[in-house]
């Protein structure tokens, strides 16, 4: 691959960070996001222990946001410089927040916030995947080995 080409690579993943890095208004109540989630949260964890009969533990939603902010933060910024550790982050993240926060599956099919929701939700799996194959691109590759040279004979 040419130098150009590894620039423009570095671009598309740099705009493609660009994604993960937002920090939301967090106050002494979470901020907007907390006031989101409380609502979701709850159905979540209702569901969760009506199907397996065990009670959820009490998990306050400002600390579940503040967890995805640093999450996001710090994933974005380590996978901007082509860190593994953040696509991680980035995955983990992914996977807590969206079925929380895209909650398609909540509503009917003719109702309007059923079509907000699932194509937002369908990004998140985009985005999940373009993760996975970034991560096994990484992976794919192998990483610079030191050849030991072989002593060239001699003929005489």
């Amino acid at each position: 691959m040419s130098l150009s080409g590894r620039a423009h690579g570095g671009n598309g993943m740099n705009l493609y960070s660009c994604h993960f890095v937002w920090f939301d208004e967090f106050g002494v109540d979470g901020g907007p996001a907390a006031k989101e989630l409380i609502p979701k949260f709850t159905v979540i964890k209702q569901h969760i222990s009506s199907k397996l009969g065990l009670g959820v533990p009490n998990i306050d939603v400002r600390n579940l946001v503040a967890t995805t902010i640093v999450l996001k933060g710090l994933g974005g910024i380590l996978f901007v410089f082509g860190s593994s550790f953040g696509a991680y982050l980035l995955l983990l993240h992914l996977a807590i927040t969206t079925p929380l926060l895209y909650d398609f599956y909540n509503y009917e099919l003719n109702k309007p916030e059923f079509h907000l929701l699932l194509p937002e939700f369908l990004q998140s799996i985009a985005l999940f995947g373009a993760l996975l194959f970034f991560l096994g691109m990484k992976n794919c590759i192998p990483r610079r080995q030191l050849k030991k040279k072989i002593p060239k004979t001699k003929t005489v």
